[in-house]
């Protein structure tokens, strides 16, 4: 009896275990009936837009409703892709479908870290740069969110059916003439979409040539990265002026409009640093939110902000870089606009340019450069021997290089043995300095006090904006030795001293630094995010002026025609103006505006409030003089893109 029921249970058992393989196995086939159909693009593309959509939300419209026209146009170019996809055989289709997927999922994941780190898509341009990569990489890691798994998580499953074998590619037999007709049919649709839609929308991204996020939303994420392999390969269209004839006849007209509206200076003190040494120090990263700041009682920059409060605190100076401290020394130097994201340096840096080094040189200055990294990083070796700069200092030249902080010389290390050079140099002198210990990934991984930062970031301590707050504190203690080492070589005085942030530290919707902004601005709006995004901490040193404030917008392109009018230099070809001038607006290189009262970012907000103005509540005054900012604007980036591209000023 036992027996029985034992074989009973077992038969069961068998029983069961086959209709489970039975099963299976039919949940397998009908995968792969999926998986080696036409339905499997299909998914695929829908994945495709969803994720597309998931992008524009975090980047070009993270703030903003979605624009219609953009996820028309992302449709239109994934139909067509997925209807070219379907045409293929079986075995070429599946695969299509997989790397497709692979690529613009991975082009989707770096656009949207790249966008955090610099509030820009990624443009074919940058592969020319992959040699100082390490500037970018360093940073990357901290930015990665983990929502940002979206990108993959149909890869990821896709490819656990492929190893456990229950995805398999199927070689199909011969289809017949009726589908074979279909799929010509697919293909002429194809390319229907392509030249009636698809063509359309990419043109649209040369509507806005400086503005990305604009090109983005016109002609969408993949328009835009088809126009720019275009753009790149034919990049001298992109110039508007060819020779330097018809160049020199606008640039003459503009800075004649500049000179009639804004020359006359808010201070009288031209040529007051004629003979006087000058020092041009760039901080890494430094950004203008922290000065004047506490945390937990302690302030985060007290040497900066004793500096800044005994001179000349310029409270409205703007960035023109994408993010790179090489951009912002070739705005510096040229008072021109950097091209993409260090390629002035890398590219363009055997052109003729009028650079403050040959200004100062024509009025007898010793010219030096120092930074506490190798030459070859960002070609600074070559930029500045091209300059014809009398010392270039780079880490080489330094005895001491026994502190390194992530890879530089520490800003303690560099400024003591620049001080020491500084010495040394033939009188009057003009030094352009850059620091870098507060640097991505803001870690101060090598420096070897740790109590040499002196604030307590508290709830910060360990994320990226709380590391961004102790790098500033400790490049703030290393300028602070800097400053006393001047006075011990009685340099500070009579020196004229100019220091400022290269660009941004923090993304521009960091959420620590929004709820460490908040605490003193419970009103933050997205124009002062933005806003907060490009300024970076600035002032200067003329002997004889004390507790000055400059409140209105400046750029480093007012850098070169400032010192200009401060020791009666002749600038050249200047696309700033002086700081001391009335000129109240500075334009940034993304097609961005900033005035007195107003901020243009694709639409004008006033600053105040941050409210979108409504340009028919506006007097004809007032429009017009919109108007006048967005087309000197324009007339500048076409100026300075052409010099750039067909190196007009050799």
């Amino acid at each position: 009896m036992k027996n029985k029921e034992n074989k009973e249970k077992n038969e069961i058992k068998k029983e069961n275990i086959n209709e489970k393989r039975i099963n299976k196995e039919k949940v397998i086939m009908v995968m792969n009936r999926f998986f080696n159909s036409i339905g499997f693009p299909i998914v695929i593309g829908i994945v495709l837009l969803l994720k597309t959509i998931f992008f524009y939300q975090n980047t070009i419209s993270i703030r903003e409703t979605m624009d219609k026209d953009t996820v028309l146009g992302t449709v239109a170019f994934l139909a067509t892709l997925i209807c070219m996809i379907c045409t293929l055989p079986n075995r070429a289709r599946v695969i299509t479908t997989i790397v497709v997927n692979i690529a613009l999922s991975g082009l989707l994941f770096a656009d949207n870290l790249y966008h955090t780190y610099s509030s820009s898509v990624l443009s074919v341009a940058q592969m020319m740069n992959l040699q100082y990569g390490e500037e970018i990489m360093d940073t990357l890691p901290m930015l990665i969110q983990a929502k940002e798994i979206v990108y993959f998580i149909d890869i990821i499953i896709i490819m656990v059916l492929c190893i456990t074998k229950i995805f398999k590619i199927q070689k199909k037999p011969k289809i017949n003439l009726k589908k074979k007709i279909a799929k010509v049919a697919v293909g002429i649709i194809a390319l229907i979409l392509f030249f009636r839609i698809d063509v359309k929308f990419i043109e649209k991204s040369k509507e806005d040539p400086f503005n990305k996020d604009m090109q983005v939303k016109k002609s969408t994420i993949y328009g835009y990265h088809m126009a720019d392999i275009e753009n790149t390969i034919n990049i001298k269209k992109q110039a508007k002026y060819t020779n330097k004839e018809n160049l020199l006849k606008d640039y003459e007209e503009l800075k004649e409009e500049y000179t009639e509206k804004y020359e006359k200076s808010n201070y009288d003190i031209q040529g007051i640093a004629k003979g006087k040494n000058v020092i041009i120090l760039q901080l890494e990263s430094i950004q203008d939110f922290v000065i004047n700041k506490e945390i937990n009682g302690k302030e985060i920059t007290p040497n900066l902000n004793k500096f800044l409060n005994e001179n000349i605190q310029i409270s409205n100076m703007f960035m023109q870089s994408y993010s790179s401290t090489a951009d912002s020394e070739f705005s510096t130097v040229t008072s021109l606009y950097p091209m993409e994201n260090g390629t002035s340096y890398s590219r363009y840096y055997t052109n003729a340019y009028d650079d403050i080094f040959t200004m100062f040189k024509n009025e007898g200055y010793t010219t030096s450069y120092m930074h506490g990294n190798y030459g070859f990083f960002w070609n600074r070796e070559n930029v500045y021997e091209r300059f014809g700069v009398d010392y270039i200092e780079l880490k080489d030249q330094f005895a001491d290089t026994s502190e390194n902080i992530m890879g530089y010389l520490s800003d303690e290390l560099l400024y003591k043995q620049a001080v020491e050079k500084l010495k040394n140099y033939n009188m009057p002198f003009v030094s352009y300095i850059v620091s870098a210990s507060s640097h991505t990934s803001f870690s101060l991984e090598g420096l070897e006090d740790r109590n040499k930062v002196n604030i307590d970031v508290g709830k910060y301590k360990d994320t990226f904006f709380g590391n961004y707050l102790e790098s500033v504190n400790y490049a703030d203690y290393a300028f602070g030795v800097f400053i006393d080492a001047l006075k011990k070589a009685n340099l500070y005085d009579d020196t004229v001293l100019l220091v400022f942030g290269d660009h941004n530290g923090i993304d521009m919707y960091n959420e620590e630094m929004i709820d460490f902004l908040k605490a003193t601005n419970p009103n933050l709006r997205d124009t002062d995010l933005k806003l907060n995004y490009i300024r970076v901490a600035s002032g200067i040193k003329i002997p004889g002026i004390e507790n000055v404030k400059i409140e209105k917008p400046v750029s480093k392109l007012d850098i070169k025609p400032t010192f200009a009018y401060l020791i009666n230099g002749d600038a050249g070809i200047s696309l700033g103006m002086n700081m001391f001038s009335k000129k109240d607006f500075i334009c940034l290189n993304n097609e961005r505006i900033v005035t007195s009262r107003y901020y243009y970012d694709e639409k004008w907000f006033r600053i105040k409030d941050g409210q979108e103005i409504n340009a028919e509540e506006l007097s004809p005054e007032e429009r017009t003089l919109l108007e006048t900012y967005y087309n000197d604007m324009r007339k500048e980036l076409d100026i300075s893109i052409s010099i750039s591209i067909n190196n007009l000023l050799k």
